[in-house]
Protein backbone atom coordinates (compact mmCIF):
# COMPACT_ATOMS: atom_id res chain seq x y z
CA UNK A 1 0.00 0.00 0.00
CA UNK A 2 1.36 3.41 -0.98
CA UNK A 3 -1.36 5.76 0.31
CA UNK A 4 -1.25 6.75 3.99
CA UNK A 5 -4.03 9.35 4.09
CA UNK A 6 -7.16 7.78 5.50
CA UNK A 7 -9.41 9.54 3.00
CA UNK A 8 -7.67 7.88 0.04
CA UNK A 9 -9.36 4.75 -1.34
CA UNK A 10 -7.39 1.60 -0.40
CA UNK A 11 -8.41 -1.92 -1.40
CA UNK A 12 -8.01 -3.74 1.93
CA UNK A 13 -7.76 -1.16 4.68
CA UNK A 14 -6.07 2.12 5.49
CA UNK A 15 -3.93 3.72 8.12
CA UNK A 16 -6.26 5.83 10.25
CA UNK A 17 -5.08 8.16 13.04
CA UNK A 18 -6.67 7.21 16.35
CA UNK A 19 -6.14 9.97 18.92
CA UNK A 20 -2.47 9.88 18.06
CA UNK A 21 -0.40 11.56 20.79
CA UNK A 22 2.35 12.34 18.31
CA UNK A 23 2.03 14.06 14.98
CA UNK A 24 1.83 11.75 11.95
CA UNK A 25 1.39 8.56 14.08
CA UNK A 26 -0.97 6.22 12.31
CA UNK A 27 -2.52 2.82 13.13
CA UNK A 28 -3.68 0.16 10.69
CA UNK A 29 -7.41 -0.35 10.98
CA UNK A 30 -9.91 -1.85 8.57
CA UNK A 31 -12.16 0.49 6.65
CA UNK A 32 -14.61 -2.13 5.47
CA UNK A 33 -17.45 0.35 5.17
CA UNK A 34 -15.73 1.87 2.18
CA UNK A 35 -15.29 -1.45 0.34
CA UNK A 36 -17.77 -2.99 -2.06
CA UNK A 37 -19.25 -5.97 -0.18
CA UNK A 38 -19.71 -9.28 -2.04
CA UNK A 39 -23.32 -10.29 -2.41
CA UNK A 40 -22.73 -13.86 -1.17
CA UNK A 41 -19.98 -13.81 1.44
CA UNK A 42 -20.87 -17.20 2.94
CA UNK A 43 -20.50 -19.11 -0.33
CA UNK A 44 -17.23 -17.36 -1.11
CA UNK A 45 -15.66 -18.74 2.08
CA UNK A 46 -16.68 -22.39 1.97
CA UNK A 47 -14.24 -25.21 2.61
CA UNK A 48 -12.84 -26.87 -0.48
CA UNK A 49 -15.16 -29.59 -1.79
CA UNK A 50 -12.33 -32.15 -1.83
CA UNK A 51 -12.32 -32.20 1.98
CA UNK A 52 -15.66 -34.01 1.85
CA UNK A 53 -13.85 -36.90 0.15
CA UNK A 54 -11.65 -37.50 3.18
CA UNK A 55 -12.67 -40.30 5.48
CA UNK A 56 -11.44 -40.81 9.02
CA UNK A 57 -10.66 -43.51 11.56
CA UNK A 58 -14.02 -43.99 13.21
CA UNK A 59 -12.34 -46.26 15.76
CA UNK A 60 -11.40 -43.04 17.53
CA UNK A 61 -15.10 -42.25 17.99
CA UNK A 62 -15.33 -45.49 19.96
CA UNK A 63 -12.47 -44.17 22.11
CA UNK A 64 -14.48 -41.03 22.77
CA UNK A 65 -17.54 -43.03 23.80
CA UNK A 66 -15.43 -45.19 26.11
CA UNK A 67 -13.72 -42.14 27.63
CA UNK A 68 -17.10 -40.55 28.30
CA UNK A 69 -18.28 -43.62 30.18
CA UNK A 70 -14.99 -43.82 32.08
CA UNK A 71 -15.43 -40.20 33.17
CA UNK A 72 -18.78 -41.25 34.65
CA UNK A 73 -17.03 -43.91 36.72
CA UNK A 74 -17.53 -47.00 34.54
CA UNK A 75 -14.60 -49.38 34.23
CA UNK A 76 -13.57 -49.74 30.58
CA UNK A 77 -11.88 -52.74 28.99
CA UNK A 78 -10.11 -51.20 25.96
CA UNK A 79 -10.12 -53.58 23.01
CA UNK A 80 -10.99 -50.85 20.49
CA UNK A 81 -7.65 -49.26 19.53
CA UNK A 82 -4.56 -51.01 18.20
CA UNK A 83 -2.22 -49.23 20.57
CA UNK A 84 0.29 -50.94 22.84
CA UNK A 85 0.41 -50.72 26.63
CA UNK A 86 3.98 -52.02 26.44
CA UNK A 87 6.33 -49.05 26.90
CA UNK A 88 8.88 -47.99 24.32
CA UNK A 89 12.15 -49.79 25.15
CA UNK A 90 14.34 -47.74 27.52
CA UNK A 91 17.37 -47.65 25.21
CA UNK A 92 15.25 -45.98 22.49
CA UNK A 93 13.99 -43.34 24.93
CA UNK A 94 17.54 -42.73 26.17
CA UNK A 95 18.80 -42.24 22.61
CA UNK A 96 16.09 -39.65 21.94
CA UNK A 97 16.82 -37.76 25.15
CA UNK A 98 20.53 -37.73 24.41
CA UNK A 99 19.87 -36.44 20.89
CA UNK A 100 17.74 -33.60 22.27
CA UNK A 101 20.43 -32.73 24.82
CA UNK A 102 22.98 -32.63 22.00
CA UNK A 103 20.85 -30.19 20.02
CA UNK A 104 19.51 -32.59 17.39
CA UNK A 105 16.32 -30.56 17.18
CA UNK A 106 16.71 -28.74 13.86
CA UNK A 107 15.95 -29.54 10.26
CA UNK A 108 17.54 -32.48 8.48
CA UNK A 109 17.39 -33.95 4.98
CA UNK A 110 13.89 -34.46 3.59
CA UNK A 111 14.56 -38.12 2.81
CA UNK A 112 15.85 -38.75 6.32
CA UNK A 113 19.16 -39.19 8.10
CA UNK A 114 21.63 -41.22 6.06
CA UNK A 115 22.53 -43.63 8.91
CA UNK A 116 18.84 -44.39 9.49
CA UNK A 117 18.13 -44.90 5.79
CA UNK A 118 21.13 -47.21 5.54
CA UNK A 119 20.06 -49.38 8.45
CA UNK A 120 16.45 -49.55 7.22
CA UNK A 121 17.63 -50.63 3.76
CA UNK A 122 19.86 -53.28 5.30
CA UNK A 123 17.38 -54.69 7.84
CA UNK A 124 14.26 -54.61 5.67
CA UNK A 125 16.13 -56.14 2.74
CA UNK A 126 17.71 -58.91 4.83
CA UNK A 127 14.43 -59.93 6.46
CA UNK A 128 12.75 -60.19 3.06
CA UNK A 129 15.57 -61.78 1.09
CA UNK A 130 16.14 -58.82 -1.25
CA UNK A 131 18.62 -55.97 -1.54
CA UNK A 132 17.80 -52.29 -1.01
CA UNK A 133 19.96 -49.17 -0.95
CA UNK A 134 19.51 -46.05 1.15
CA UNK A 135 18.39 -44.19 -1.97
CA UNK A 136 15.24 -46.31 -1.99
CA UNK A 137 14.33 -45.28 1.56
CA UNK A 138 12.34 -42.19 2.51
CA UNK A 139 11.76 -41.61 6.23
CA UNK A 140 8.23 -40.59 7.18
CA UNK A 141 6.35 -39.18 10.19
CA UNK A 142 4.19 -42.29 10.52
CA UNK A 143 2.81 -44.96 8.22
CA UNK A 144 -0.21 -42.94 7.07
CA UNK A 145 2.13 -40.52 5.31
CA UNK A 146 3.42 -43.38 3.15
CA UNK A 147 -0.08 -44.23 1.93
CA UNK A 148 -0.93 -40.73 0.75
CA UNK A 149 2.48 -39.95 -0.76
CA UNK A 150 2.69 -43.26 -2.57
CA UNK A 151 -0.74 -42.75 -4.13
CA UNK A 152 0.14 -39.15 -5.01
CA UNK A 153 3.22 -40.45 -6.79
CA UNK A 154 1.62 -43.14 -8.96
CA UNK A 155 -2.13 -42.56 -9.22
CA UNK A 156 -3.82 -40.22 -11.68
CA UNK A 157 -7.37 -38.98 -11.20
CA UNK A 158 -9.79 -41.70 -12.31
CA UNK A 159 -7.31 -44.55 -11.83
CA UNK A 160 -8.72 -47.58 -10.04
CA UNK A 161 -7.05 -48.80 -6.86
CA UNK A 162 -7.72 -52.24 -5.39
CA UNK A 163 -7.68 -52.18 -1.58
CA UNK A 164 -8.80 -54.60 1.17
CA UNK A 165 -12.20 -54.27 2.82
CA UNK A 166 -12.43 -54.85 5.69
CA UNK A 167 -9.15 -53.01 6.01
CA UNK A 168 -7.36 -49.96 7.28
CA UNK A 169 -9.80 -47.12 6.53
CA UNK A 170 -7.13 -44.64 5.43
CA UNK A 171 -6.64 -46.56 2.16
CA UNK A 172 -10.15 -45.74 0.98
CA UNK A 173 -9.95 -42.21 2.36
CA UNK A 174 -6.74 -41.30 0.53
CA UNK A 175 -7.80 -42.92 -2.76
CA UNK A 176 -10.99 -40.89 -2.78
CA UNK A 177 -9.32 -37.66 -1.66
CA UNK A 178 -6.71 -37.86 -4.41
CA UNK A 179 -9.32 -38.46 -7.10
CA UNK A 180 -8.92 -42.18 -7.66
CA UNK A 181 -11.63 -44.80 -7.75
CA UNK A 182 -11.54 -47.02 -4.67
CA UNK A 183 -12.30 -50.64 -5.58
CA UNK A 184 -12.54 -52.95 -2.55
CA UNK A 185 -11.62 -56.61 -2.61
CA UNK A 186 -12.44 -58.81 0.33
CA UNK A 187 -11.90 -61.92 2.44
CA UNK A 188 -13.97 -64.98 3.11
CA UNK A 189 -14.26 -67.03 6.26
CA UNK A 190 -13.29 -70.69 5.99
CA UNK A 191 -12.94 -73.48 8.58
CA UNK A 192 -9.24 -72.56 8.69
CA UNK A 193 -9.47 -68.79 9.05
CA UNK A 194 -9.79 -65.80 6.74
CA UNK A 195 -8.47 -65.93 3.18
CA UNK A 196 -8.65 -63.60 0.21
CA UNK A 197 -11.56 -64.15 -2.16
CA UNK A 198 -9.32 -64.54 -5.21
CA UNK A 199 -12.12 -65.14 -7.74
CA UNK A 200 -13.81 -61.94 -6.65
CA UNK A 201 -10.48 -60.08 -6.76
CA UNK A 202 -9.84 -61.18 -10.34
CA UNK A 203 -13.30 -60.02 -11.38
CA UNK A 204 -12.54 -56.46 -10.24
CA UNK A 205 -9.60 -55.79 -12.57
CA UNK A 206 -10.23 -53.50 -15.53
CA UNK A 207 -8.12 -51.55 -17.98
CA UNK A 208 -8.21 -48.67 -15.49
CA UNK A 209 -6.74 -50.66 -12.59
CA UNK A 210 -3.44 -49.03 -11.64
CA UNK A 211 -2.60 -49.95 -8.04
CA UNK A 212 -2.95 -52.94 -5.73
CA UNK A 213 -2.76 -52.34 -1.96
CA UNK A 214 -1.77 -55.47 -0.05
CA UNK A 215 -1.84 -55.57 3.75
CA UNK A 216 -0.19 -58.76 4.84
CA UNK A 217 -0.33 -59.28 7.78
CA UNK A 218 -3.87 -58.02 7.91
CA UNK A 219 -5.74 -55.56 10.07
CA UNK A 220 -8.47 -56.29 11.22
CA UNK A 221 -8.65 -60.06 10.57
CA UNK A 222 -5.10 -61.02 11.56
CA UNK A 223 -5.01 -63.08 8.34
CA UNK A 224 -1.75 -64.33 6.87
CA UNK A 225 -1.58 -65.02 3.15
CA UNK A 226 -0.18 -68.42 2.19
CA UNK A 227 2.67 -68.79 -0.31
CA UNK A 228 0.14 -69.93 -2.88
CA UNK A 229 -2.08 -66.93 -2.31
CA UNK A 230 0.88 -64.56 -2.60
CA UNK A 231 2.08 -66.30 -5.75
CA UNK A 232 -1.35 -65.75 -7.32
CA UNK A 233 -1.33 -62.09 -6.30
CA UNK A 234 2.08 -61.81 -7.94
CA UNK A 235 0.74 -63.30 -11.19
CA UNK A 236 -2.14 -60.82 -11.20
CA UNK A 237 0.06 -57.78 -10.50
CA UNK A 238 2.68 -58.73 -13.09
CA UNK A 239 0.12 -59.65 -15.76
CA UNK A 240 -1.67 -56.32 -15.37
CA UNK A 241 1.49 -54.30 -14.68
CA UNK A 242 0.20 -52.85 -11.39
CA UNK A 243 1.96 -50.70 -8.86
CA UNK A 244 1.86 -52.33 -5.42
CA UNK A 245 1.78 -50.86 -1.92
CA UNK A 246 2.79 -53.57 0.55
CA UNK A 247 1.59 -52.36 3.96
CA UNK A 248 3.81 -54.46 6.23
CA UNK A 249 3.15 -52.70 9.53
CA UNK A 250 2.72 -56.09 11.25
CA UNK A 251 5.47 -58.00 9.45
CA UNK A 252 7.47 -58.39 12.66
CA UNK A 253 4.46 -59.56 14.69
CA UNK A 254 4.01 -63.03 13.18
CA UNK A 255 3.72 -65.69 15.87
CA UNK A 256 3.78 -69.18 14.43
CA UNK A 257 5.68 -69.00 11.15
CA UNK A 258 8.40 -67.10 9.36
CA UNK A 259 6.98 -63.89 7.84
CA UNK A 260 6.81 -63.52 4.05
CA UNK A 261 6.83 -60.39 1.92
CA UNK A 262 5.28 -59.96 -1.52
CA UNK A 263 8.42 -58.06 -2.56
CA UNK A 264 10.36 -61.35 -2.44
CA UNK A 265 8.35 -62.88 -5.29
CA UNK A 266 9.69 -62.67 -8.87
CA UNK A 267 8.64 -59.54 -10.71
CA UNK A 268 7.53 -57.66 -7.59
CA UNK A 269 10.67 -55.79 -6.50
CA UNK A 270 10.48 -53.25 -9.32
CA UNK A 271 6.80 -52.44 -8.75
CA UNK A 272 6.43 -52.54 -4.95
CA UNK A 273 6.66 -49.91 -2.23
CA UNK A 274 6.95 -51.30 1.28
CA UNK A 275 5.34 -49.42 4.16
CA UNK A 276 7.48 -50.04 7.23
CA UNK A 277 6.59 -48.53 10.59
CA UNK A 278 8.35 -48.46 13.95
CA UNK A 279 4.99 -48.19 15.74
CA UNK A 280 4.18 -51.86 16.22
CA UNK A 281 7.64 -53.40 15.87
CA UNK A 282 9.29 -51.25 18.54
CA UNK A 283 6.28 -50.04 20.59
CA UNK A 284 6.64 -46.52 19.22
CA UNK A 285 3.06 -45.68 18.18
CA UNK A 286 3.17 -42.07 19.37
CA UNK A 287 6.65 -41.32 18.05
CA UNK A 288 5.37 -41.14 14.47
CA UNK A 289 8.25 -42.79 12.66
CA UNK A 290 8.02 -44.90 9.51
CA UNK A 291 9.59 -45.30 6.08
CA UNK A 292 8.77 -46.13 2.50
CA UNK A 293 11.13 -48.48 0.65
CA UNK A 294 10.48 -48.11 -3.08
CA UNK A 295 11.88 -48.18 -6.59
CA UNK A 296 14.13 -45.11 -6.79
CA UNK A 297 11.76 -42.99 -8.93
CA UNK A 298 8.99 -43.38 -6.36
CA UNK A 299 11.39 -42.83 -3.46
CA UNK A 300 12.49 -39.52 -5.01
CA UNK A 301 8.88 -38.47 -5.56
CA UNK A 302 7.93 -39.30 -1.96
CA UNK A 303 10.90 -37.32 -0.63
CA UNK A 304 9.88 -34.35 -2.78
CA UNK A 305 6.46 -34.55 -1.16
CA UNK A 306 8.23 -34.59 2.22
CA UNK A 307 9.82 -31.25 1.32
CA UNK A 308 6.44 -29.79 0.39
CA UNK A 309 4.49 -31.11 3.36
CA UNK A 310 6.45 -31.45 6.60
CA UNK A 311 10.04 -30.76 5.46
CA UNK A 312 11.42 -33.68 7.44
CA UNK A 313 10.73 -36.14 10.23
CA UNK A 314 11.94 -34.91 13.63
CA UNK A 315 15.72 -35.27 13.89
CA UNK A 316 15.83 -36.70 17.43
CA UNK A 317 13.05 -39.19 16.59
CA UNK A 318 15.17 -40.51 13.73
CA UNK A 319 18.10 -40.91 16.14
CA UNK A 320 15.79 -43.00 18.31
CA UNK A 321 14.93 -45.06 15.23
CA UNK A 322 18.60 -45.90 14.69
CA UNK A 323 18.80 -47.15 18.28
CA UNK A 324 15.70 -49.30 17.77
CA UNK A 325 17.53 -51.58 15.33
CA UNK A 326 20.18 -52.54 17.90
CA UNK A 327 20.46 -56.05 19.32
CA UNK A 328 18.68 -54.78 22.41
CA UNK A 329 15.79 -53.67 20.20
CA UNK A 330 15.53 -57.10 18.62
CA UNK A 331 15.54 -58.72 22.07
CA UNK A 332 12.69 -56.47 23.22
CA UNK A 333 10.74 -57.33 20.06
CA UNK A 334 10.90 -61.03 20.93
CA UNK A 335 9.65 -60.30 24.46
CA UNK A 336 6.81 -58.24 23.01
CA UNK A 337 5.80 -61.08 20.69
CA UNK A 338 5.84 -63.55 23.59
CA UNK A 339 3.51 -61.33 25.62
CA UNK A 340 1.16 -60.69 22.70
CA UNK A 341 1.01 -64.42 21.97
CA UNK A 342 -0.04 -65.08 25.59
CA UNK A 343 -2.82 -62.54 25.24
CA UNK A 344 -3.88 -63.97 21.88
CA UNK A 345 -4.15 -67.53 23.17
CA UNK A 346 -6.15 -66.37 26.20
CA UNK A 347 -8.67 -64.18 24.40
CA UNK A 348 -9.29 -66.66 21.59
CA UNK A 349 -9.95 -69.43 24.13
CA UNK A 350 -12.27 -67.25 26.20
CA UNK A 351 -14.22 -65.89 23.24
CA UNK A 352 -14.80 -69.30 21.67
CA UNK A 353 -15.88 -70.75 25.03
CA UNK A 354 -18.96 -68.50 24.92
CA UNK A 355 -20.37 -70.53 22.00
CA UNK A 356 -22.37 -67.57 20.68
CA UNK A 357 -19.11 -66.05 19.44
CA UNK A 358 -16.52 -67.53 17.13
CA UNK A 359 -13.03 -66.51 16.11
CA UNK A 360 -9.80 -68.00 14.80
CA UNK A 361 -6.38 -67.78 16.39
CA UNK A 362 -4.72 -65.02 14.34
CA UNK A 363 -1.26 -66.05 13.07
CA UNK A 364 -0.14 -62.41 13.18
CA UNK A 365 -0.99 -58.87 14.38
CA UNK A 366 -2.76 -58.35 17.71
CA UNK A 367 -6.37 -58.58 16.58
CA UNK A 368 -9.08 -61.19 17.03
CA UNK A 369 -11.75 -60.86 14.34
CA UNK A 370 -14.93 -62.30 15.82
CA UNK A 371 -18.08 -63.57 14.12
CA UNK A 372 -20.96 -62.27 16.26
CA UNK A 373 -23.82 -63.25 13.95
CA UNK A 374 -25.26 -65.82 16.36
CA UNK A 375 -24.98 -63.54 19.38
CA UNK A 376 -26.77 -60.74 17.53
CA UNK A 377 -29.60 -63.06 16.52
CA UNK A 378 -30.05 -64.22 20.10
CA UNK A 379 -30.12 -60.63 21.32
CA UNK A 380 -32.53 -59.55 18.60
CA UNK A 381 -30.00 -57.06 17.21
CA UNK A 382 -29.94 -56.22 13.51
CA UNK A 383 -27.25 -53.52 13.68
CA UNK A 384 -23.70 -54.42 14.62
CA UNK A 385 -23.15 -50.85 15.85
CA UNK A 386 -26.17 -51.10 18.14
CA UNK A 387 -24.81 -54.44 19.36
CA UNK A 388 -21.42 -52.82 20.09
CA UNK A 389 -22.90 -49.88 22.01
CA UNK A 390 -25.19 -52.13 24.01
CA UNK A 391 -22.27 -54.23 25.19
CA UNK A 392 -20.09 -51.18 25.90
CA UNK A 393 -22.77 -49.51 28.02
CA UNK A 394 -23.67 -52.74 29.84
CA UNK A 395 -20.21 -54.20 30.49
CA UNK A 396 -17.54 -51.60 29.70
CA UNK A 397 -16.08 -53.98 27.09
CA UNK A 398 -15.11 -51.72 24.20
CA UNK A 399 -14.34 -52.98 20.68
CA UNK A 400 -14.72 -51.97 17.04
CA UNK A 401 -17.00 -53.44 14.40
CA UNK A 402 -16.65 -54.36 10.75
CA UNK A 403 -18.08 -50.96 9.90
CA UNK A 404 -15.01 -49.22 11.31
CA UNK A 405 -12.84 -50.83 8.61
CA UNK A 406 -14.19 -49.57 5.32
CA UNK A 407 -17.59 -49.39 3.71
CA UNK A 408 -19.43 -52.74 4.02
CA UNK A 409 -19.82 -54.57 0.73
CA UNK A 410 -23.01 -55.69 -0.93
CA UNK A 411 -23.81 -59.30 -0.19
CA UNK A 412 -22.18 -59.49 3.24
CA UNK A 413 -24.25 -61.83 5.40
CA UNK A 414 -22.40 -62.18 8.68
CA UNK A 415 -21.48 -59.65 11.34
CA UNK A 416 -18.00 -59.18 12.78
CA UNK A 417 -16.22 -57.21 15.47
CA UNK A 418 -12.54 -56.72 16.20
CA UNK A 419 -10.88 -57.17 19.59
CA UNK A 420 -7.42 -55.56 19.82
CA UNK A 421 -5.44 -57.26 22.59
CA UNK A 422 -2.41 -54.97 22.30
CA UNK A 423 -3.34 -52.57 25.07
CA UNK A 424 -4.75 -54.80 27.79
CA UNK A 425 -3.17 -57.28 30.20
CA UNK A 426 -4.10 -60.94 30.59
CA UNK A 427 -5.73 -60.22 33.97
CA UNK A 428 -7.88 -57.52 32.39
CA UNK A 429 -8.72 -59.81 29.46
CA UNK A 430 -10.01 -62.44 31.87
CA UNK A 431 -12.04 -59.86 33.77
CA UNK A 432 -13.52 -58.49 30.54
CA UNK A 433 -14.42 -61.96 29.30
CA UNK A 434 -16.15 -62.70 32.62
CA UNK A 435 -18.22 -59.53 32.16
CA UNK A 436 -19.06 -60.43 28.58
CA UNK A 437 -20.03 -63.98 29.47
CA UNK A 438 -22.28 -62.75 32.28
CA UNK A 439 -23.87 -60.23 29.91
CA UNK A 440 -24.89 -62.94 27.45
CA UNK A 441 -26.21 -65.17 30.21
CA UNK A 442 -28.13 -62.44 32.01
CA UNK A 443 -29.69 -60.77 28.98
CA UNK A 444 -33.38 -61.52 28.60
CA UNK A 445 -33.85 -65.16 27.73
CA UNK A 446 -30.20 -65.59 26.83
CA UNK A 447 -29.15 -68.32 29.23
CA UNK A 448 -31.85 -70.73 28.06
CA UNK A 449 -31.27 -69.85 24.41
CA UNK A 450 -27.49 -70.22 24.69
CA UNK A 451 -27.92 -73.72 26.08
CA UNK A 452 -30.18 -74.60 23.17
CA UNK A 453 -27.51 -73.46 20.71
CA UNK A 454 -24.47 -75.14 22.26
CA UNK A 455 -24.64 -78.28 20.15
CA UNK A 456 -25.63 -76.60 16.89
CA UNK A 457 -23.05 -76.92 14.15
CA UNK A 458 -21.12 -73.67 14.45
CA UNK A 459 -20.50 -73.26 10.73
CA UNK A 460 -24.22 -73.58 9.96
CA UNK A 461 -25.23 -71.19 12.73
CA UNK A 462 -22.83 -68.56 11.50
CA UNK A 463 -23.41 -69.23 7.81
CA UNK A 464 -19.74 -70.03 7.25
CA UNK A 465 -19.10 -71.76 3.94
CA UNK A 466 -17.29 -74.92 5.01
CA UNK A 467 -16.64 -75.86 1.39
CA UNK A 468 -14.66 -72.64 0.89
CA UNK A 469 -16.73 -71.59 -2.10
CA UNK A 470 -16.13 -68.09 -3.50
CA UNK A 471 -18.35 -65.42 -1.96
CA UNK A 472 -18.59 -61.68 -2.26
CA UNK A 473 -16.85 -61.35 1.05
CA UNK A 474 -17.39 -61.59 4.71
CA UNK A 475 -20.04 -59.66 6.43
CA UNK A 476 -20.02 -56.24 7.70
CA UNK A 477 -13.04 -50.72 11.34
Amino acid sequence: MEAFLYDEPISVGSFVPISAPMENEFYLTPTLSRLPMPTNTVNRRRLASRISKLGTETAFSVSSEAAELAAQGKKIYPFHIGDLNIPTPAHIVTAAKKAIDEGKTGYCAAAGLTPLREIIAKEIGASRGVTFTKDQVSVQPGGKAVIGKFLSSVMEEGDEVLYPSPGYPIYESQINYLGGKAVPYTFKETPFGYVLDMDYLRSLITTKTKVFIFNNYHNPTGASSSKEEMAEITRICVAHDLWVLADEAYFDLVFDEKPRSIVSFPGMLERTTILFTFSKTFCMTGWRLAASISPIAIAESISRLNTNQEACTAHFVQIAGIAAFSEEGKHVLEKTKTELKRRRDLIVTRLNAMKVLHTYSPPSTFYAYVNVTKAMKLLGETSVESFRRRILESTGVSFCTREHFGSPLRGEKNYYVRFAFSGISCDMINEAMDKLEAFFEESTGMKKMVNQFVDVNISKAMEVDVNVQPTVGSAAV
